[in-house]
């Protein structure tokens, strides 16, 4: 789910993660450690390292446990062997999906996350089969609660940060940008003194399909399966 059903993405997997708040932890640790091994342990000079920094202080991972997965990523601590991975899949009846994780053993991954399809009516497809239809962009949330301006001033203002494009949902705002530009256009609005939900580079749906209630339920089941691996970190859909 993407596009303009982006809070339908926020809602579909929050019970899966209220669930299992240590599960949410490992996975932000190893993001964390990536994102520290690519652009080096300082946040000042790391965006992505200070965006999911922040994304894991919001979800209350505690300040030690944090700066465990910086300095192991660093390399300052031993024990970090990981590499990130993306796969492209079918769900049910047809459904787009991409799959990102990170592993300690891309073997042990691929074979777990290829049962879960196949148990929950999926199937791989090979590379490039379905990456296609999504392109990578910049997706801000700002939360109608947080939003204590006129939709014309936030509009003005949205276009003056440098935003592609944007859409109003009953929850808030969403907010696109091209990848290189995110961070940009989050400072931006945070020095407007607006209240950022959640800002990450996402594979966005180039089309969204509509689809019955059989298929969302069974691809909610597939999604749960899923998320609930380990080594997956995030999943795109085309609904």
């Amino acid at each position: 789910m993407s596009g303009h059903s982006h809070w339908s993405t926020i809602k579909f997997k929050k019970g899966a993660e209220d669930a299992k708040r240590s599960k949410i932890f490992s996975k932000l640790s190893k993001e964390i450690s990536i994102a520290a091994r690519e652009g080096g342990s300082d946040i000042a000079f790391n965006p992505k390292l200070r965006s999911v920094v922040e994304k894991a202080r919001n979800s209350n991972m505690p300040a030690d446990s944090i700066e465990k997965a910086i300095k192991k990523g660093a390399g300052e601590l031993e024990g970090f062997n990981l590499e990130e991975f993306i796969l492209e899949a079918y769900g049910p009846n047809g459904v787009a999906i991409i799959i990102e994780g990170i592993t300690d053993n891309k073997n042990r991954s691929l074979g777990e996350i290829k049962t879960i399809l196949n148990k929950y009516n999926g199937k791989m497809v090979e590379g490039g089969g379905i990456k296609w239809m999504f392109e990578k962009r910049g997706v801000i949330t700002i939360a109608q609660n947080d939003i204590k301006r006129s939709k014309d001033d936030m509009e003005l203002l949205i276009i003056e940060a440098g935003a592609e494009n944007f859409f109003w949902e009953e929850e808030g705002l969403v907010i696109y940008t091209k990848p290189e530009e995110l961070e940009k256009v989050k400072k931006f609005i945070e020095e407007n003194h607006l209240k950022i939900e959640s800002a990450n580079l996402e594979w966005v749906a180039k089309e969204t399909i509509n689809v019955d209630e059989d298929t969302r339920e069974k691809n909610q089941k597939l999604y749960e399966a899923l998320d609930d691996n380990d080594d997956i970190q995030n999943i795109y859909w085309n609904i």
